[in-house]
């Protein structure tokens, strides 16, 4: 359980300010986070901190901080996981953060949001009866039931009635006539995308936290060798593509440790999506075999779930219009300890290639010095 600390001590020392009366951190470049949390500690709350990041993606790192660190003080805490984050950031970095920050309040000040439902409203009103189903059983038998498995690691499944998918295609059209009739310049949601709307900059962001609360057991099942059983923050977005837009995507993998990809709809022919194996960063333009190519059809209210890493790409859409919500789902705990190795077997299929090269190789060179061995007189 967290430590309390007394309320004097508290108004004397906020996060980011120094104080006699609490102990200095550690020496952060030292420490590491661990891999398995503690599911018996009790996080504390960092609303109010002042940082760029959810405060709850700092109470989910609580439980993998070492155990020495879950007794101190909360400001100790804080500036330690901040400064755990801060290392992936540049200087450059932690500015284009404020700025978005700044950016995303000023869009949310002024919106005026068409369906308040998909802001307020609990996200499981518009599950399938067979997602919840699977969900409340909460067993890998129960979500195998109701998925398909087209290649390893790559789930499809229904998950959202039509009334979800119609609504948010109708708040996504009221975003774009406030956007054309105010002028404002909004930021696509990444470099791949040049027709969609980043939701988070809406104020979707909640909507997003419950949905990943549903993915997260399903990750924990399937993905827990690449952080699925430690996603703790996350970013969402619409994807469009038709004629005079988008029409494909090329090759590329995704800035996330576990993807959602869930077709909306309109009426289209083509766009299927194409997975071409798992890679690390070191190996991801490395060469496909032949037997790691699929193609997945994109049905709308399906999900199509997959590691980040998977390679993959959307091909043309040859008639209509096609909307995707994609969800991204990230673990900053996994990003820490991915720091620290530089092999990926377990999961990169280059690795693993070369591992097992690596393997034949030494029993070719063994075998060769025992033949070597007995052929020598007197052996």
């Amino acid at each position: 359980m967290s430590s309390q600390v007394p309320a004097d001590q508290r108004r004397r020392s906020q996060p980011g300010q120094a104080s006699n009366a609490v102990r200095a951190a550690p020496a952060y470049s030292t420490h590491r986070l661990r891999l398995n949390p503690n599911e018996n500690h009790r996080p504390q709350s960092y609303e109010g901190c002042g940082q760029d990041f959810s405060p709850e993606l700092f109470s989910k790192m609580e439980k993998h901080l070492p155990p020495h660190m879950l007794t101190v003080p909360r400001d100790v805490k804080f500036n330690f996981m901040k400064d755990i984050v801060d290392r992936y950031l540049s200087s450059r970095e932690r500015r284009r953060m404020s700025e978005l920050k700044s950016y995303r309040e000023k869009i949310i000040s002024h919106y005026q949001p068409l369906h308040t439902d998909l802001y307020t409203v609990a996200i499981e009103k518009y599950f399938t009866p067979r997602f919840l189903k699977a969900v409340n059983e909460n067993s890998e038998a129960g979500y195998r039931s109701i998925m398909a498995e087209p290649s390893p690691g790559v789930f499809t499944f229904e998950i959202f009635l039509p009334q979800f998918c119609e609504l948010l295609l109708s708040e996504v059209e009221n975003i774009k006539k406030w956007v054309h009739d105010t002028r404002i310049r909004i930021m696509q949601p990444n470099t791949m995308v040049k027709c969609g709307v980043a939701l988070n900059d809406f104020g979707l962001g909640t909507m997003h936290d419950r949905l990943m609360d549903y993915i997260r057991p399903v990750s924990k099942l399937f993905y827990s060798d690449i952080g699925g059983d430690s996603l703790d923050s996350n970013h969402g977005f619409i994807a469009e593509y038709g004629p005079d837009i988008d029409t494909h995507v090329g090759f590329h993998v995704d800035d996330s440790e576990v993807t959602l990809n869930i077709c909306l709809g309109d009426e289209f022919t083509g766009g299927n999506l194409y997975f071409r194996g798992i890679r690390c960063d070191q190996h991801v333009n490395s060469n496909t075999q032949s037997e790691v190519n699929i193609s997945v059809l994109q049905v709308p209210g399906s999900a199509v779930l997959h590691r980040g890493r998977h390679r993959h790409g959307a091909q043309e859409v040859v008639s209509g219009y096609r909307s995707n919500f994609i969800l991204w789902c990230r673990s900053s705990t996994f990003r820490e300890m991915k720091n620290y190795k530089k092999e990926f077997w377990g999961w990169c299929g280059q690795c693993q290639a070369e591992k097992e090269e690596r393997m034949r190789s030494s029993v070719a060179a063994a075998r060769k010095k025992l033949i070597l061995t007995e052929k020598q007189p007197g052996a």
